[in-house]
């Protein structure tokens, strides 16, 4: 993949990320606390650590092509490292205090890793099938 893809799927990524986390956060917010409100402090705290979770997806970049098995590693490995980080920041900034909201900010990860993956396989899926239809398209031709 050239660097312009990258550079792409990172937006992509981080728009992805951000807007999973504001949804979960409205929803979560309507049950348990619907008179809170969004300070803009909280939204720039989130693009930072969305932001954050999409320069960990270097991890996946490789210029060359890999196996199954090695990406499924990698996959495993930048979830485990972006859960840690992401944990390790929260604490660092006081953000969570108790091990019960450590626990609930890792399943929130948990959570947008899996929707991001998700939207990210499916997408990949539509635009392979695109590329199958291209080329069965071509050698028809030919």
């Amino acid at each position: 993949m050239k660097y312009s893809g990258l550079i792409k799927e990172m937006i992509r990524d981080f728009l992805l990320i951000f807007a999973s986390i504001m949804i979960i956060m409205a929803i979560l917010r309507q049950i348990y606390a619907p008179d809170a409100s969004f300070e803009l402090h909280s939204i720039f705290t989130i693009m930072a650590f969305s932001f954050l979770g999409v320069l960990t997806g270097i991890i996946l970049y490789t210029p060359h092509a890999i196996s199954e098995n090695q990406m499924r590693f990698r996959v495993i490995f930048h979830f485990l490292f972006l859960e840690v980080l992401l944990i390790s920041m929260a604490v660092l900034l006081n953000l969570v205090y108790t091990t019960s909201g450590i626990l609930l900010l890792a399943v929130q990860i948990a959570v947008v890793y899996a929707i991001v993956r998700l939207l990210t396989y499916r997408n990949d899926k539509k635009e392979a099938q695109k590329i199958n239809d291209r080329l069965k398209t071509f050698k028809n031709e030919n």
